[in-house]
């Protein structure tokens, strides 16, 4: 009888023991980005603030982790993912930061930063607390109780604002999760927040983790071609205009595609109009450069936008304030084409669509129209447009002329001040008020990565964290942050995290004693600016009393910024250039010119639809509703 050798069994595959928390900060310092031939750390440091819900997980976590995963301490949950927004935006989306959290309000606070991150398309990875998978107290401090289902927690408010949401509620379900988060956080067409919630004590567990998941990993960040039937279809809609215009987006700026959009632009002599996130897609004094668009656009690419009979949005979402609530793409026959890496943005305005990477699209559109028979827009109109934006620029010198030293500076001023300050290495951060409308029509953008106004969700107390992320990623590079003093009192906490870290971010903050952007539309729609001063009381009940004694910039100075103030115009220019070169956290604090006394920057070019009051006997609200049915009488729908 011959005996059958048996088969010898196989070694086990090596794994390692670690705890839910230490296989996730490991797994995460391993991974790493590429495009274009360039490779860099994908998570390349953690913010957190420890409560119950994370500091014996990831906490612990960290301090095995050592240098391995640098950590940065935030003093708001939401700030800290605002800092890590920044850090994203200006690493062009290919590094990222992770913010994690304890459960119940350290978790709900994520949520507006999460909102913003996943608008703007910008990649940051969530790790809050959750309560115990194992239940073994319920409820546990701080835990939302609802009596129709037991397995939620407050973290559920992020599913809606999250790209991938997933609950760990065992130590291995981590595999499979951590993955999906990169593969999300690494897609050009779908990153946004990702959130892994991770209850406390699964975070604490053991577990025989393959070696394999801990292996460096590099995900390749892809640039999809167009195809070549809409391909066919976009170069017969150019050859075919006769007014075109570009709408650059902010999937330029996250294509890499400015150099690409300017040869394009060259090319074919095809004016550029840019949105508040795509602004700086071409530098300011490139030709085919005619400034912002919509609302807060400049005169030159509204009235080129009211009659082009071809839109050629490239990377943009469209919002109402590019297409002034859909009143401004004016022509009876426009059309629509667009360049866009999500299908979803690129069948916007019923468009001709050209699905892809923005720079990939640029160049093969390029390609083809130059062809056997190069194109090009008519000398007559590059000559209109080019004319128009020269009689615009002497608008931008009028409103940033300072003829007295002595006076205290308007908004603007303070803007044009600055404007004569910096060069290309200078990034300016905002994002709410009525500072992005004056930057957007009024600045000079000298650099692809110099104007960061976060306008997609528009959150005032973004600036401040977002310029430490900046700086993160851009050591060395001047950073400032503008804010107003109702966006201060917002947000002001991480000076405290600029000041520990010696991030020599630059903050100017302009008092002009309420919020008077959102007090400007108040006016216009007949609210009679209600609630929008920050006054004292008065005996009429309304707050219309004198201006609150506040001092912004004392309390700069109490959480450990050095603090410039200036009273004039040339105070100011000599506080600004001061800033500049300094190499610790510094403040420039200016009162600026209230716009009902002195003349203030050009008008808005479009309308803004903002419903007033059907029904009011006030006089303002009367006259406001007359002038929004004019208005929303233009509205159409492009189809």
């Amino acid at each position: 009888m011959t005996r059958t050798p048996q088969s010898r069994p196989s070694a086990a595959p090596p794994s390692r023991r670690l705890t839910t928390a230490q296989a996730l900060i490991t797994f995460l310092a391993r991974q790493y980005t590429e495009r274009d031939g360039r490779r860099q750390r994908l998570i390349n440091a953690t913010w957190g603030i420890f409560g119950h819900g994370n500091v014996a997980g990831v906490g612990q976590a960290l301090v095995e982790a050592g240098p391995a995963m640098p950590y940065l301490q935030g003093r708001n949950e939401q700030s800290m993912v605002h800092a890590a927004v920044g850090y994203a935006r200006q690493s062009g989306r290919l590094s990222a930061h992770a913010v994690t959290t304890s459960i119940g309000p350290g978790a709900t606070n994520l949520v507006t930063g999460a909102a913003l991150a996943t608008v703007n398309h910008l990649p940051v990875l969530l790790l809050p607390g959750d309560t115990f998978a194992t239940r073994p107290a319920d409820p546990v401090l701080q835990q939302l109780e609802v009596p129709h289902s037991g397995d939620v927690s407050v973290n559920e408010c992020l599913r809606p604002v999250s790209r991938y949401f997933d609950r760990i509620t065992r130590p291995e379900a981590l595999i499979p999760a951590a993955l999906q988060a990169m593969r999300t956080l690494t897609d050009p067409a779908a990153t946004g927040a990702v959130t892994l919630a991770l209850p406390q004590d699964v975070q604490a567990e053991a577990y025989d983790w393959p070696e394999e998941f801990f292996a460096e990993r590099t995900w390749h960040v892809r640039r999809p071609a167009p195809d070549p039937y809409e391909l066919e279809q976009a170069v017969r809609a150019v050859r075919t205009a006769r007014r075109p215009l570009i709408v650059a987006g902010g999937g330029v700026h996250h294509s890499a595609a400015e150099e690409t959009l300017a040869a394009f632009a060259a090319a074919t002599r095809i004016p550029v109009a840019s949105t508040q996130a795509g602004k700086g897609s071409l530098r300011h004094d490139h030709p085919a450069d005619v400034g912002g668009i919509g609302h807060t656009g400049t005169a030159t690419a509204d009235h080129l936008a009211r009659e082009a009979d071809l839109v050629i949005g490239v990377g943009t979402r469209y919002t109402d304030f590019t297409t002034a609530s859909g009143t401004l793409f004016a022509h009876p026959r426009v059309r629509f084409l667009n360049l866009n890496i999500t299908g979803f943005d690129a069948h916007k305005l019923a468009a001709q669509p050209l699905v892809g990477d923005a720079r990939t699209c640029l160049e093969a559109l390029g390609a083809a129209l130059e062809g056997a028979r190069p194109w090009r827009v008519d000398a007559s109109y590059e000559t209109e447009y080019t004319d128009a934006k020269e009689l615009w620029e002497r608008r931008v010198d009028a409103a940033y002329a300072t003829p007295d030293p002595d006076a205290r500076p308007t908004q603007v001023q303070v803007l044009g001040l600055l404007d004569a300050l910096v060069d290309e290495d200078d990034i300016l951060i905002n994002a709410a008020g009525s500072l992005p409308g004056d930057l957007h029509r009024l600045w000079r953008t000298r650099a692809p990565g110099q104007y960061h106004v976060e306008y997609g969700y528009s959150c005032m107390g973004y600036e401040i964290p977002a310029a430490l992320g900046v700086q993160l990623a851009a050591p060395g590079r001047p950073v400032w942050a503008l804010v107003g003093d109702g966006t201060y009192l917002m947000n002001p906490t991480e000076i405290v995290t600029a000041v520990q870290e010696s991030l020599p971010v630059k903050l100017v903050v302009l008092q002009n004693h309420g919020y008077a952007s959102i007090g400007g539309l108040s006016a216009s729609v007949g609210a009679e600016g209600f609630g929008t001063a920050y006054r004292y009381r008065a005996e009429d009940g309304g707050y219309t009393g004198l201006p609150l004694p506040v001092d912004l910039a004392a309390n700069a100075a109490s959480l450990g910024m050095r603090v410039l103030r200036a009273r004039t115009v040339d105070d100011l220019r000599a506080a600004l250039a001061e800033a500049r070169t300094a190499d610790r956290p510094t403040c420039v604090y200016v009162e600026t010119e209230t716009p009902d006394t002195v003349s203030g920057p050009p008008p808005a070019q479009a309308w803004w639809d903002v419903p007033v009051a059907r029904t009011a006997t006030r006089p303002q609200a009367v006259e406001a509703r007359k002038e929004y049915d004019r208005q929303a009488a233009t509205r159409r729908h492009h189809l």
